[in-house]
């Protein structure tokens, strides 16, 4: 008689809401799944982190606004989304009718009215299970980065909110920061549920036959596999800083980078820049993880968290 083998566990609990796996395609490289929903059943993904909103329509920066490296991009999107209201309205309810688990709200802001203002409103969206507060976005002038680059600014964002939302909180952080667990343990005693990181790194690029820098914002967010091995490091440090769940990103492109950001600390992951490469990568990653959890021995996720020694 065969005896049959039990499936790996691959769920996760973010602050209470639970996941089937950790897979999270990341906000600004997912919109609001509609594309990738004609490629394939975005019910396998365990949440969605949507696109980025603010209070008012934002059509972003001006182009181009997307440059390729070597083992990355950078981007300078700038925030473009049609707003709050519009979201709510419009781009819920479509969202509704291709994705039935609870998404993740990604909230942007340039002042702490702002922040508080999207908090309370998707508080009240029964789709929306967290609520992901970007300090970190390094492309628009005047907002994000400058709340996430001091730990008593981000304490206050995440102060407000935390007293305007019943819903989990998680702060994206950013990593063009001195200290990240710093400004990580400030969002904790403020009130924050949960950490995600890390958002883009500074850069630019330059076309020398123009002279010119190769985007119109000059600077943008680079991300994609070069960044990974930092984003492994920053997502320990503040494993060990703080005693919150952590959403990890930054480079992530496989099942294997998916084991060894949870091995750093990390409760569940955000897979960005990868989706830009390769739209199927989220069900590939979904569909390895299995057997790659049996060659490693791994029962359960929640087993191998933080356990890199």
């Amino acid at each position: 008689m065969v005896e049959s083998r039990k499936t790996p566990d691959m769920s996760v609990d973010l602050a209470g809401m639970h996941l089937d796996n950790p897979v999270i395609p990341a906000s600004g490289t997912f919109g609001f799944g509609r594309e990738y929903a004609d490629l394939y059943d975005l019910n396998i993904l365990g949440s969605i982190s949507f696109k980025g909103t603010t209070r008012d329509p934002r059509y972003g920066n001006e182009l181009p606004r997307i440059a390729e490296c070597t083992a990355g991009m950078i981007n300078s999107v700038g925030l473009q989304n049609p707003g709050l209201e519009a979201v709510l309205a419009e781009e819920l309810p479509a969202l509704a009718k291709i994705y039935s688990k609870k998404v993740i709200a990604n909230i942007s802001g340039f002042s702490v009215d702002e922040y508080v203002a999207c908090a309370e409103a998707f508080d009240q969206a029964d789709q929306v299970g967290i609520l992901e507060i970007n300090v970190s976005c390094p492309n628009v002038h005047g907002g994000g980065i400058a709340f996430g680059q001091d730990p008593k600014e981000a304490a206050r964002v995440t102060a407000a909110v935390r007293k305007a939302a019943k819903k989990p909180i998680f702060i994206k952080l950013s990593p063009n920061v001195t200290d990240i667990a710093e400004i990580a343990k400030a969002c904790e005693a403020a009130g924050a549920d949960g950490i995600s990181l890390v958002n883009t790194f500074l850069g630019a690029r330059i076309d020398i036959k123009r002279r010119a820098f190769v985007i119109a914002n000059k600077k943008g967010g680079f991300s994609g596999p070069a960044i990974f091995p930092i984003a492994v490091r920053m997502v320990n440090d503040v494993y060990n800083a703080v005693d919150l769940p952590i959403m990890g990103m930054g480079g992530i492109a496989s099942a294997e980078d998916v084991i060894e950001m949870i091995m750093a600390g990390a409760d569940a992951i955000q897979i960005g820049a990868a989706n830009l490469v390769d739209p199927w990568v989220c069900k590939k990653i979904i569909e390895r993880l299995p057997s790659l959890m049996e060659e490693l021995g791994i029962s359960s996720l929640k087993e191998i968290k933080g356990c890199a020694k």
